[in-house]
């Protein structure tokens, strides 16, 4: 390792046992010896690579927009940022470096970084002489402090194996990557979130030419270790850590597979960056696994679980609380209670129709699409009952070429650790079998990384003369799905009259995905069987 300082220029040089161009198998690798060469010159940070013939073209590195990760003890994978403003028609270069021993291996990482921050004191000059923000998207769009907390979570083997041990989930993974083998043999695939690295190892079992794991927590380490402990797949595979909105990757991906759904499928709002990562990475008609989602909502009534939300705030009713009357406060707490969206497994009995869906197209929804979602609402009442508010679940699909497989959340089906969602009013409405409910769901997103929802539901006048009719009652709640109330009980044991029949459960492989359905939300085509279904 060589240090030369001066007024104008400075340098660093280390070397090397041998560098490789990563994306391109005609370039053979460059002969001992090579040296690396960290320098800056007009204000630009950059690493370059010479021989005693001089410097090699193509193998510059701008450290303002490069990065560099360690593939092995002796092994690194540097990759060149774009210079390119338009970051949907370039991506990056990358090379493979090996070092001589670990230390070397060490220094050379450590000043990678120094060198990286020596550019960023002095502003990443782009071609037109600006200079860039160093927030990406994310960090623009999302609170320091929300972020934090969330890679903090993911960054636990616990939370991890939680989501491992949902094996509806983690199965229904691994069937869509493993019978749909043609679309994954020989492909490049791009985990977008990758957490313990499940999915980009079943993707490698699948036959992948090379998958890399974008993962921006501390799972990303052990990521490592579990694929490590994986030769025969782990070979083909390298763990990235960083956010998708900033990683830059040394070839166009022909796959994305990702886990991004949340609570009410977008909760987190990681669809965001999975649809960011489509519109760096992915390749033009590239597939995503998964490709589809929806939104599927129907009124319900649930007695139980009104009255039990709604006796939290007794507690807020004594007028002598050691000596305090505390009934000044019991209006904001019942509030308070109702602003929690319910998280838990419920029959599915408890429906009062027949479901409608709302449709999100992965390979052509744009991000700004889900900064606000608007849902009217429209349902038929198969029983007359008080309906407690509107309760909701998702699917999504994976649209392999040899088999379409549906992950589904829906109530009835086996239970997943999204289970369902529901929203409660904190004033019900009383409607008649045969009678129209509409309404509205409006999400928007906020910056704690979640949804602020606005729900109203109206129940319309029935009979002869309805058409002329209008609305006779309504309720509205606002909900914040950053806090729910996470109930989790398993569905209560309903009984159902001798000459009524429960509601059919709906599967979700069942139902085709037309255009039309990606074009306009509608009813859902399969109406539930015998609807009518008598609540006890």
């Amino acid at each position: 390792m060589e240090v030369l300082a001066g007024q104008k220029h400075k340098h660093l040089e280390f070397t090397l046992v041998a560098v490789s161009e990563l994306s391109s198998s005609s370039v053979p690798p460059l002969s001992t010896p090579v040296i690396a060469r960290f320098s800056v010159d007009s204000g630009v940070a950059e690493l370059r690579f010479r021989q005693d013939s001089g410097f090699i073209d193509g193998f510059n590195v701008n450290l303002g927009t490069g990065q560099l990760f360690k593939l092995g003890p002796l092994k690194s994978l540097c990759i060149s940022g774009s210079s390119d403003s338009n970051k949907e028609k370039s991506y990056a270069r990358g090379v493979t470096i090996l070092f001589r021993n670990e230390e070397e291996s060490r220094d050379f990482h450590s000043a990678f970084e120094q060198w990286q921050n020596e550019d960023v004191t002095q502003g990443t000059h782009l071609p037109n002489g600006a200079i860039s923000d160093v927030k990406s998207k994310f960090d623009n769009k999302i609170e320091s402090s929300s972020a934090k907390m969330y890679f903090h979570y993911y960054g636990q083997l616990l939370h991890q194996q939680n989501m491992l041990q949902d094996y509806v989930r983690t199965g229904t993974y691994y069937a869509a990557v493993i019978e749909n083998r043609a679309d994954f043999t020989g492909r490049v695939v791009v985990d977008v979130g990758a957490g313990s690295g499940i999915l980009s190892l079943f993707a490698a079992q699948a036959g992948a030419k090379h998958v890399y794991a974008v993962e921006a927590s501390e799972m990303a380490e052990y990521a490592r270790k579990l694929i490590a402990g994986n030769p025969s797949l782990g070979q083909r595979i390298t763990v990235i850590r960083g956010k998708v909105e900033e990683v830059e990757l040394p070839e166009k991906a022909d796959i994305l597979i990702s886990e991004p759904m949340g609570t009410l499928l977008v909760n987190e709002r990681m669809l965001e960056s999975y649809i960011i990562a489509r519109d760096r990475f992915l390749v033009p008609k590239g597939k995503m696994f998964p490709s589809v989602g929806r939104i599927h909502m129907a009124p319900f009534s649930d007695e139980y679980l009104f009255v039990e939300i709604a006796n939290k705030a007794l507690f807020w009713q004594q007028q002598n609380y050691y000596g305090v009357d505390l009934t000044a406060l019991h209006g904001s707490a019942f509030q308070g209670y109702f602003s929690q969206p319910v998280v838990d497994a419920f029959d599915p009995r408890l429906l009062v129709s027949p479901p409608m869906s709302h449709v999100i197209d992965f390979n052509e929804a744009k991000e700004e699409d889900l900064y606000e979602i608007d849902i009217p609402l429209k349902f038929l009442a198969s029983v007359g009952t008080r309906v407690h508010g509107l309760a909701c679940w998702f699917d999504v699909l994976f649209n392999g070429s040899t088999v379409q497989r549906w992950l589904t959340t829906a109530p009835g089906a086996p239970t997943t650790h999204w289970y369902q969602i529901r929203c409660v009013l904190s004033q019900p409405i009383y409607v008649m079998a045969g009678q129209e409910i509409t309404g509205r769901l409006h999400m928007v997103a906020h910056n704690a990384q979640s949804y602020t929802i606005y729900l109203t539901l109206s129940a319309k006048m029935w009979g002869p003369g309805a058409e002329q009719g209008g609305i006779i009652q309504s309720s509205s709640c606002k909900l914040d799905l950053k806090e729910p109330y996470y109930r989790m009980s398993q569905p209560q044991p309903y009984t159902t009259a001798q000459d009524q029949q429960p509601h059919q459960l709906l599967q979700p492989q069942d139902i085709p995905i037309h255009t039309n359905d990606l074009e306009e939300p509608k009813l859902l085509q399969q109406p539930l069987e015998n609807s009518g279904a008598q609540l006890q």
